[in-house]
């Protein structure tokens, strides 16, 4: 059964060709170590909730996208081996390769699939 990493963040909305150009340069890496697919989706159809929604959990601002983002693995021993290389590849470091939106505001984690179509 596959394992799945999954983000929201806030990008300014000025910033989405950097981010664009940014996951190109940096989601290959993932690739490279075991994940088998990735998409970065910029928020189209990102309602305001009456509770709660993804625009208030990443606190974003009038000038900001919502980014939905996902990295598929074959399975959670892939990911755990594949993301520790990742987070230990120099080309990974965020002080000589900054990310285009606050990273403090980024929301993740790992979900393993209990329904697969």
């Amino acid at each position: 059964m596959p394992y799945i990493d999954g983000f929201v963040i806030a990008v300014p909305t000025a910033n989405k060709q950097k981010f664009i150009d940014h996951a190109r340069q940096f989601d290959p890496v993932f690739l490279e170590y075991g994940a088998t697919r990735i998409l970065e989706c910029w928020g189209d159809d990102v309602p305001d909730g009456t509770q709660t929604d993804f625009r208030r959990a990443v606190q974003a601002t009038a000038d900001e996208a919502v980014v939905f983002s996902w990295i598929e693995w074959p399975d959670k021993a892939t990911r755990d081996a594949g993301m520790d290389k990742v987070m230990k590849d120099p080309r990974m470091d965020p002080g000589s390769n900054p990310m285009p939106f606050d990273g403090k505001r980024m929301i993740y984690g790992g979900f393993a699939p209990v329904v697969e179509l």
